[in-house]
């Protein structure tokens, strides 16, 4: 499976998904960990949380902060089962396979490499609420 442009795209069009963005404090822990580390952070996450067939509390397993990878994977829509069917028509009911599972940690990494990248503001992730 590949990540095509024409995902986030979509993601950038979609009021919901295109609020999400690193907040300072996010910025400052990917930065320091380095991207190997929130690389691991991310197949844990998407293996533990997500991969199942049935994850427990589907819909509600990602927290909206305190993560990198949690605000990217609401930000791609990699977020649970649900959103995985409608936006990367990955079915559920089953259990994700190394390849989907390497695919949504390539989607949420393209993300987070993509903030990286941009200046930081000062507000914190997701509630527009200034952190100074």
């Amino acid at each position: 499976m590949m990540v095509h442009d024409t995902l986030f795209d979509r993601l950038a069009r979609s009021r919901f998904r295109s609020r999400f963005h690193l907040g300072e404090r996010e910025h400052d822990y990917a930065r320091a960990k380095g991207r190997m580390a929130i690389i691991d952070h991310a197949q844990g996450f998407i293996a533990q949380r997500l991969a199942p067939a049935f994850p427990r509390n589907d819909g509600k397993q990602t927290p909206m902060r305190g993560h990198p990878v949690f605000i990217a994977q609401h930000a791609t829509a990699c977020c649970c089962r649900s959103c995985l069917t409608k936006w990367h028509g990955i079915a559920a009911g089953r259990a994700l396979g190394a390849a989907e599972q390497n695919y949504i940690v390539a989607v949420v990494m393209r993300w987070i490499d993509g903030e990286m990248n941009r200046s930081v503001p000062a507000i914190a992730p997701t509630t527009g609420k200034h952190l100074l």
